[in-house]
């Protein structure tokens, strides 16, 4: 009887784990569905400012605004880039260092990218495993003392 309430309490200890471990995996799983929108926002911007690149001034351009909507703008300075660089602050850089600044960023981001995947498969084996052990468990105490 008394390896039933170990096996009971172990049991119990695994659920709760299990919950813990579920709703951590969640959160990761938000966390890498917002990295790769950043990174698409990101990829997008490198793309824009590669085929600018090779612009001459006063070329008309369509630019997305949202929606898939677009306006038609000519480049005053295509060696010229504002810049977001957080917490509301802009500045302008000229296009080499614009596109190295979106460059580190799309390399922080999918280095970040990868250290949450990582983590993402490191709980989903401990969900794995616990479950697993759960499984033999609850089987053990089904079938009672032998």
């Amino acid at each position: 009887m008394a390896a039933v309430g170990r096996e009971e309490d172990e049991v119990r200890k695994l659920s709760m784990q299990l919950r813990y471990f579920e709703q951590t995996a969640e959160s990761l799983q938000q966390r890498l569905s917002m990295l790769n929108a950043a990174l698409t926002d990101l990829t997008y911007a490198n793309m824009t400012l590669e085929s600018v690149e090779t612009e001459k001034e006063n070329a008309e351009m369509l630019v997305p605004i949202g929606g898939s909507s677009y306006i038609r703008v000519k480049l005053a300075d295509p060696n010229k880039v504002v810049v977001g660089m957080g917490a509301g602050v802009s500045m302008e850089k000229d296009l080499p260092e614009a596109k190295a600044i979106v460059k580190q960023r799309l390399d922080e981001l999918e280095h970040t990218r990868q250290q949450a995947q990582q983590q993402l498969t490191q709980v989903v084996d401990r969900i794995n495993q616990d479950r697993s052990r759960m499984e033999s468990l609850l089987s053990g105490i089904r079938a009672g003392p032998q």
